[in-house]
């Protein structure tokens, strides 16, 4: 049962209700505001996967780019991956990766100069079974999470300016089938690489070799502070500092933890880690770009926590903020000015957007909006 309320849910009349409402709003306000990015969600749908694409406009609302969803070539699940960073975008805003978890593969999306993602070639195998997160260095290193029975770790590539993946030779690294990886990603140096076993609540750590390939670090992979390790995410401004959720403490029983990486991946605990928030299934973590805040969605609780950052790696809570109509709220992932937190709520097909002032939350007037029929959205990316 505590597995199960990280995963999608399905739908209401209410929330259909809502989101019909908010698509309304967002329509209105996006006619006197300027297009200043994009927001982009992988559908995760069966037969083939679809991208969702959004206009993201300079007062936070979104609007369906025209043509939307997209098709991403591969296949998709059509049920919750129970991941973080099911999307990605390179840090030059060219291309986003997506898993394709039905077909094994992961698809490689050139962003046009309107915002429409386009095939790159055909999809690349995703080195395993059941691909659930992608992971993408600045220097263009790709780690892909398969979550899959019988093709469960961790595979590399390199991407070239072409939008190419290229695998890496041998550097495929196994766990076993019951580890449920549920993350993947480097630290901002792409020096270190981090995933995340929700099944059997443990952290693998790995120092980034020049070749591309990992070398474990001593004690790998850790146990955790609680049950059910999935987001997770280094500090942008202090690189070695980790933070993870333990998303199936139990009900009003979520953490998260801190800890310091050292100089060949060990993990040790920071100050009196892990940190409460009083919530359900705290499952999906984002840190503002100043490394002064964090924010954790609580997938059972169908709300946001708010922690600030002390210099130290330590946490404080601040508060939790309600989500709107929400329940099985998903990944998260903050706007590049930082403005703006958009959260995928795939439980309820629609993505809520909040104003972010330090550490406070305010969902805007026109949020939620809603997502295409069918989708099982998995993964938040923005430019």
């Amino acid at each position: 049962m505590r597995k199960r309320v990280c995963l999608a849910a399905g739908g209401s009349l209410l929330a259909a209700a809502i989101s019909l409402v908010g698509a309304a709003a967002a329509a209105n306000a996006s006619t006197t505001s300027s297009v200043v990015g994009y927001t982009y969600l992988n559908d995760n749908t069966t037969g083939v996967n679809t991208i969702a694409g959004f206009d993201r406009h300079a007062d936070g609302s979104l609007t369906p780019i025209p043509g939307s969803p997209f098709a991403a070539g591969g296949t998709g699940l059509g049920s919750g991956l129970a991941s973080q960073g099911a999307i990605q975008v390179t840090s030059d805003g060219r291309y986003l990766l997506a898993v394709d978890a039905g077909s094994n593969q992961v698809s490689v999306l050139r962003i046009t100069a309107d915002g429409v993602p386009v095939l790159v070639g055909q999809p690349v195998s995703s080195g395993g079974v059941k691909p659930v997160s992608v992971a993408v260095s600045g220097a263009g290193l790709v780690y892909v999470a398969n979550s899959g029975a019988g093709g469960s770790g961790y595979s590399g590539f390199t991407l070239n300016r072409a939008g190419e993946l290229i695998r890496i030779p041998h550097s495929t690294v196994t766990v076993p089938d019951n580890a449920g990886v549920g993350d993947v990603f480097f630290n901002s140096a792409g020096d270190r690489l981090i995933g995340t076993r929700t099944g059997s609540s443990q952290i693998d750590s790995f120092v980034v070799l020049p070749s591309g390939r990992l070398l474990a670090a001593p004690g790998s992979p850790f146990t955790g502070q609680g049950l059910g390790q999935l987001g997770a995410e280094f500090s942008p401004a202090s690189p070695s500092q980790l933070f993870v959720s333990n998303a199936h403490n139990g009900a009003l029983l979520g953490t998260v933890s801190a800890y310091r990486d050292g100089f060949l991946g060990q993990l040790t605990s920071i100050g009196s880690s892990p940190f409460a928030d009083g919530q359900t299934a705290p499952c999906w973590v984002e840190i503002s770009h100043d490394g002064k805040y964090l924010f954790t969605v609580n997938t059972g609780s169908a709300s946001i926590s708010s922690y600030s950052i002390n210099p130290d790696g330590s946490l404080v809570l601040i508060a939790s903020f309600a989500i709107s109509g929400g329940g099985a709220d998903l990944d998260a992932r903050l706007s590049p000015d930082g403005r703006y937190l958009l959260v995928d709520g795939s439980g309820h097909n629609f993505v809520s957007v909040f104003a972010v002032n330090g550490g406070i939350l305010t969902e805007l007037p026109s949020s939620p909006t809603p997502l295409p029929a069918g989708a099982s959205s998995s993964g938040i990316a923005n430019t």
